[in-house]
């Protein structure tokens, strides 16, 4: 899985769950990696934007579902891991389950320990 959508994922899950602290550091991590800031700023709403590919928005659905696991019935539709699967083989799925699993782990640690953004001096 590219870099860049691992943290287009990290960046979409932390913004979900209102990490402060996560959403800064994946903020300038995209930014450190060269990404543009229409992209950083429109990825609240990528649905509704240009500015990102299939496969990013494949991977950015899956994430959401991931995240947003008690909003439906079926935390992840089939629709939402077929659209995945067309663009990632089986080794990039796993790994973009867990990364999605992993963020939201420390999305919780950190919101939950209140680590705020710029706390680390």
């Amino acid at each position: 899985m590219p870099y860049v959508t691992r943290k287009l994922i990290h960046l979409r899950a932390s913004q979900i769950n209102a990490c402060s602290l996560c959403v800064d550091m994946h903020a300038r991590e995209l930014k450190k990696a060269g990404e543009k800031d229409e992209r950083i700023f429109a990825l609240a709403a990528w649905r509704e934007t240009p500015y990102f590919t299939d496969a990013e928005r494949a991977a950015l659905a899956l994430a959401e579902a991931g995240t947003r696991l008690a909003d439906r019935p079926d935390a992840v539709p089939d629709d939402v891991w077929d659209e995945a699967a067309r663009y990632y083989d089986e080794k990039a799925l796993a790994a973009l389950v867990i990364q999605i699993a992993l963020i939201n782990a420390f999305n919780r640690l950190n919101a939950t320990t209140r680590q705020m953004v710029g706390a680390w001096g």
